[in-house]
């Protein structure tokens, strides 16, 4: 197990591998924890409060302009724990479906949004970002079995219920999913690939696809060398890309052209996640879940403003 840096603070454990942070308002960060199905808030001083069981396997969520909570929910996995590590390892043997969930952190109630786009089948929702116009883009990973595995796919819906659409594929196994600081630009990473894509927004849940070598449309950022895997991500204030990044265990930020990469070492092989909050965003929220834990650090750059959670998104 990677060795604990100095400058992280741990702010709770126990959590059954934690993933979708979201830094709120009042300091605390509620995130899911996709073992146990549940919709959790931890406190300042790492109190776990569950608002809400949504079973099977949330995955990602972001504050939507209701003031609801959006769930990417995968619809489950199987897990192994052993090593000091829990970790998913396929396809769960009771799945269903992948599904789009709505939360009313008031009361706990889970409501489901989608679970299909047309004659698409949502497989295995992951990650989430709201932009201004108050729609939503998100990662379909897809399921993984013993003989073989979804192709993936990103997709743009509106919180009606009634608004989706499948916008880009074939995609390997996207993951972490955001946007440019003025929103021109939705950045995917892929995890089996390790590699960030970057595809130029051209009206809401519309881009341009870059033609042909490009496999999916998108014009590659980076990919990394090596057994690495990119997991979800958050974009900070200065447009840099900051995506968790599994095995090497970490935060790996990125700037917008591909031309400087810097690794920020995390003690978790299954660093999963990062936000920012704070009074002036300038301290990072990081899910290591294989170990179960949140952690915090002061991050050298404030994070960039959500929108319909930070006040100053534009």
């Amino acid at each position: 197990m990677p060795s604990e840096p100095t400058n992280i603070t741990s702010i709770a454990s126990g959590l059954r591998f934690p993933e979708g942070p979201i830094a709120m308002p009042d300091g605390s960060v509620i995130l899911v924890e996709i073992e146990s199905g549940h919709l959790t808030r931890v406190a300042p001083d790492g109190t776990k409060t569950m608002i809400a069981d949504c079973g099977d396997g949330p995955n990602g969520a972001a504050m939507g302009p209701d003031g609801k909570c959006y769930v990417c929910n995968n619809g489950g996995f199987n897990w192994l724990d052993s090593d000091g590590y829990l970790r998913p390892i396929g396809q769960g043997d009771n799945y269903k479906t992948g599904r789009i969930e709505r939360v009313d952190l008031d009361t706990g109630e889970v409501e489901m949004l989608y679970t299909r786009a047309g004659e698409y089948r949502l497989n295995g929702p992951n990650d989430i970002v709201f932009d201004r116009h108050g729609g939503f883009w998100f990662t379909d990973l897809g399921k993984v079995r013993k003989t073989d595995r979804d192709v993936g796919a990103v997709y743009y819906a509106l919180p009606d219920g009634k608004t989706i659409r499948r916008v880009i594929d074939p995609l390997l196994t996207p993951n972490g999913i955001g946007l440019s600081p003025d929103g021109s630009v939705l950045y995917v990473a892929e995890t089996a690939s390790s590699r960030l894509w970057a595809y130029d927004v051209t009206a809401p849940g519309e881009v341009d696809m870059a033609p042909w070598p490009s496999p999916n449309g998108g014009r590659l950022v980076v990919g990394l060398p090596g057994f690495q895997g990119f997991d979800s991500l958050a974009v900070d204030s200065a447009g840099n890309i900051c995506v968790a990044t599994l095995f090497d265990g970490g935060i790996t930020v990125v700037s917008p052209d591909g031309a400087s990469v810097e690794h920020v070492e995390m003690p978790d092989r299954y660093c999963t996640n990062i936000c920012f909050g704070g009074p002036d965003l300038s301290t990072a929220y990081i899910t290591l879940a294989g170990t179960g834990r949140l952690v915090s650090m002061e991050w050298p750059r404030p994070g960039l403003p959500l929108h319909f959670l930070n006040d100053g998104a534009v």
